[in-house]
């Protein structure tokens, strides 16, 4: 199923609305700037999308001041793409230099920032990390003595958690899509396929269906049930009596759909049925309370008790989704953000029905005003029996 996808990128409004709420919660938060260099924070203020991030070898930099317009500051390979997104002021380094990754311009740039001790908000918790060198962190706090270097987590956080409708239009795309090969998967799978060739057939579907790129899949097939989906596929043969199950995140124009699908083949045992059913009924349950004012933790509490407990729990039941296969928040016990409209979410149950055996479930939904909007299009009740075997 092809439908029409939105329009590629965004207009300059976009990242101007995003630049206004990140100015207010940085006002009302005591920070004079962020530093950013991280993939997801420098594409939410800027638009630049390239796979180049990929390599490691090159830090990229980019302030966000409490006034004006972001300052990148970035590799010289990537000044003439950077130029191209709405930023007026881009400044480059020749990029490998070990003897200064940046830095001096980096410090520059800081330095002429309003006020004599500039207080900058990096990210410091749950999540992120710090991509460039520790030791041109130490040199860079050097060279800034009167500045500080804070935590600003949970101000980007609570930026990136609500999406635009622009942003939601680009994971509905990949969910669709995504939903469309799923949906193939009984025709795709035959007799005589191993793992590798059923997760190859399903990316060329995918790609088939209008997704730019199959950047995670994984998944599996066991007799009477799989107790391990993040291993590599191999080269065993789909066999009677199998479950497989495939979890996807492809990517439309940046952004990711993240979800799975359960498949039996031949006819399912009765332990199968039965777990199918309580993880989809569990997130039936979820899909009831996903409004504003929920909590994460208020649907992993209602999910784990629709399974009767979690058992051989991989920590959490859901998560965020959008510029990542997986963002803030986790649906889990500690986690206590309050859901808001426009937040992306997957609902992911799972449990352990036997020794060894695993059962797990995962739709993609926004939430809205009067309840949830769902992404991908709805699994059936009863587990898909691939037939042929």
């Amino acid at each position: 199923m092809k439908t029409s996808p939105p329009s590629r990128g965004f207009p300059e409004s976009e990242f101007r609305d995003r630049l206004v709420k990140a100015q207010k919660k940085m006002t009302e938060t005591g920070f004079d700037a962020l530093l950013l260099m991280t993939e997801p924070e420098v594409r939410y203020f800027t638009g630049f999308l390239t796979q180049f991030w990929q390599s490691p070898t090159r830090p990229w930099f980019l302030i966000v001041p409490r006034e004006g317009k972001p300052v990148a500051v970035i590799p010289e390979i990537g000044r003439q793409y950077m130029s191209q997104t709405w930023l007026d002021d881009v400044r480059s380094w020749a990029s490998p230099n070990p003897d200064d990754e940046g830095i001096t311009l980096l410090a520059e740039a800081i330095g002429q920032l309003p006020g004599q001790t500039p207080v900058i908000g990096m990210l410091m918790g749950s999540e992120s990390q710090l991509r460039m060198a520790l030791s041109d962190f130490e040199k860079l706090a050097a060279m800034l003595p009167d500045a500080s270097f804070e935590d600003a987590t949970p101000l980007v956080q609570s930026l990136r958690l609500v999406k635009s409708e622009n942003e939601i239009d680009k994971i509905r795309t990949a969910c669709l899509a995504a939903s469309s090969a799923f949906a193939r998967v009984p025709e795709m799978v035959r007799p005589g396929m191993s793992e590798r060739d059923v997760f190859q057939a399903f990316k060329h579907v995918c790609l088939d269906a209008g997704v730019d790129d199959v950047s995670y899949l994984v998944g599996g097939a066991a007799s009477g049930g799989y107790n391990d989906i993040i291993s590599p596929a191999g080269e065993r043969k789909l066999q009677l009596g199998d479950v497989l199950i495939l979890d996807t995140g492809c990517v439309w124009d940046g952004y990711f759909c993240d979800f799975d699908r359960n498949f039996s083949i031949g006819p399912p045992t009765p332990a199968v049925v039965d777990a199918y059913h309580i993880i989809w009924e569990a997130t039936e349950r979820a899909l009831e309370i996903a409004k504003p004012g929920t909590s994460c933790a208020e649907l992993f509490h209602c999910m784990n008790e629709a399974m009767g407990g979690v058992r051989g729990s991989v920590g959490r039941l859901g998560h965020g989704l959008g510029m990542q296969l997986t963002e803030h928040p986790s649906h889990a016990a500690f986690d206590e953000t309050v859901l808001e409209e426009g937040v992306v979410l997957t609902l992911e149950p799972g449990f352990e029905f036997a020794p060894g055996k695993m059962m797990v479930h995962e739709e993609n939904l926004v939430i809205r005003k009067d309840g949830p909007e769902m992404l991908s299009i709805r699994a059936n009740r009863d587990i898909p029996v691939i037939d042929g075997f």
